[in-house]
């Protein structure tokens, strides 16, 4: 890594540049070096890391309310708390591109998994599935699971209800989302596989423009999953159409990343071309050992079409496993409908011979099903379950992997979470080095205690972030340390248009992270999933210290962020 520059050579360096550009936007920092003011906090001597990817230089930062007034020369003697920053880093907070905190965080708002790794800002509603609008037609079925899974009550069908309830304990991290385009198509025309009428599509675009005016940043789609599978590319195109007309985001769960990678990104890129939207492709992985030479087309075609004109960006996390619902391994057609439906066809004997044939499908894709991990479950009795594969637990059942898998969906109510050991290191790395490729957890807020502790949660949770600079830069060096915090904070900031976040600089919001360069890792496993990173010393939000020498101090400032229109 370069030497970073000293606070000198860095005040030299902005006063050059200043004088320049008759003081620009470099007038209010070197206002803010020179006055004499007190400061709520003063981070002292650190190597900061301003979120531009840019070299990193030694400089002290303060704060002043929700705010960062100076970056450059502060007395500790001004600041009414004083963090020492010799040996650590301080960045702009990371932001998670792509998660799935909705309900968990009204359970717990201290976001805990999520806080811990030093994310400050979180895009949710990803894949399809938004909190809001819930249809009619399943509300029954999804207030039931959100007893029996989170002991809440679901009392909110619109964005403005979900929000409501957010706000009613506070978070302790910005939250913003996307609206699903799963749930907007279920409330529009039901949850079946059919194209929409035009009165159809003409009410998904009044819900697309209704929740962008709200302050949704974007659609997402989950192309694997019902109902949001059953729409074919002119639908998604016209959605898309309005969406651009906001300047909001389309982030995409491709219709297949595993043998049609290419032709799903394909897709995606026709999607953003025809309609003038920004594509956001959530979570690109090449799936399936037969697929991972395809890596290098794929990473071509992107480049291509950003060369093109397209706008888009990717995230990834850092792991070679993924989770979803076991239930994904069924068929489109099988899964149509409600939970019900589903659980019904599984039991009909006249289905049986066809649903076998499909998973002896994915079964040789995966090579065998001791690659996939069972990672939650609702029924005590089944507990025991948790962290097994599905091979060593269908033997220990003396069963079939099929009939195992079929019988503990109908037990369960097809509410099984697992973990899928699909990827390679090296086609890992070479996508997470890609420049246009960004971080996020595919994960959502849980903790290592309370209702949101049960089972064994992908480890990516809790350590998505500090496990991107600690393995793969610090470790493996796939990129120097100033490029991936580039990706984690100014870039995604810039993209889903968040004001005057994602960046270390005067006049934005302090969202900041403290950390050890030299120790930041993930500590989070396969087998023990609940355990926080090390290395992660101080997280600020708003201004506030939400983390403190690594402990929670139990404070809410997060803010629900909206998108102006």
């Amino acid at each position: 890594m370069k030497k970073p520059m000293n606070r000198r050579d860095f005040l030299k360096q902005t006063a050059k540049t200043a004088a320049l550009a008759g003081l620009g936007g470099y007038g209010p920092l070197l206002q803010g070096c020179a006055a004499k003011k007190a400061y709520d906090i003063v981070i002292t001597d650190a190597l900061v890391y301003d979120g531009q990817g840019g070299r990193p230089f030694e400089a002290d930062i303060g704060i002043v309310g929700e705010t960062i007034q100076t970056v450059g020369k502060a007395k500790a003697s001004r600041g009414k708390l004083v963090i020492e920053g010799k040996g650590l880093a301080v960045s702009p907070g990371f932001i998670d591109a792509h998660d799935h905190t909705d309900v968990s965080l009204i359970v717990n708002p201290k976001a805990e998994s999520v806080i811990h790794q030093g994310i400050t800002t979180l895009v949710s509603g990803n894949c399809g599935g938004s909190a809001f609008p819930v249809p009619d037609s399943i509300f029954e079925e999804l207030k039931e699971n959100a007893k029996t899974v989170y002991g809440l009550d679901l009392t909110w069908k619109d964005m403005a209800g979900f929000f409501g309830r957010l706000e009613e304990k506070g978070t302790a991290l910005n939250y913003s989302t996307l609206l699903g385009h799963g749930a907007i198509r279920g409330a529009a025309m039901g949850l079946n596989d059919r194209p929409p009428t035009p009165e159809e599509l003409e009410k998904m675009k009044s819900l697309v423009e209704e929740h962008m005016r709200a302050g949704a940043f974007g659609l997402s789609s989950g192309l694997e999953y019902t109902p949001g599978s059953f729409a074919r590319p002119d639908e998604l195109t016209e959605l898309c159409r309005v969406v651009a007309r906001f300047n909001g985001t389309y982030a995409t769960h491709m219709r297949d990343e595993d043998e049609g990678i290419l032709e799903s990104l394909d897709e995606s890129i026709a999607a953003a071309r025809d309609s003038g939207v920004r594509l956001q492709i959530a979570h690109l992985k090449v799936g399936g050992y037969r697929n991972w030479p395809k890596v290098d087309a794929a990473l071509a075609k992107i480049d291509q079409a950003k060369q093109q004109g397209v706008n888009l960006f990717c995230d990834r996390y850092p792991y070679i496993a993924g989770s979803t619902g076991l239930s994904s391994y069924f068929p489109l057609w099988a899964r149509e409908g409600t939970t019900e439906d589903f659980l019904r066809r599984l039991q009909d004997p006249a289905l049986d011979e066809k649903l076998r044939s499909h998973l002896a499908t994915h079964e040789d894709r995966l090579g065998s099903w001791d690659k996939v991990l069972i990672s939650d479950v609702v029924l005590d009795k089944n507990k025991y379950l948790q962290g097994k594969n599905i091979l060593e637990a269908a033997r220990e059942m003396d069963k079939q992997p099929y009939d195992f898998i079929r019988d503990l969906l109908v037990e369960e109510k097809s509410m099984v979470g697992m973990i899928t050991f699909y990827g390679n290191e090296d086609v890992l790395k070479k996508i997470l080095a890609h420049p246009l490729v960004g971080v996020g957890c595919d994960g959502s807020a849980v903790a290592p205690y309370g209702i949101l502790s049960s089972g064994k949660p992908h480890p990516r949770n809790y350590g998505t972030f500090p496990r991107a600079l600690g393995k793969y830069v610090r470790e493996e060096k796939i990129v120097p340390p100033e490029k991936m915090i580039n990706k984690m904070t100014a870039i995604p900031a810039s993209r889903f248009g968040f004001e005057k976040r994602g960046l270390l600089q005067s006049g934005y919001y302090a969202d900041l992270v403290v950390f050890d360069p030299g120790k930041i890792a993930d500590r989070a496993t396969w087998v023990n999933p609940h355990q926080y990173p090390v290395g992660v010393e101080y997280v600020i939000v708003n201004g506030q210290v939400v983390v403190e020498h690594g402990d929670h101090t139990g404070r809410l400032p997060g803010k629900i962020l909206k998108k102006r229109v």
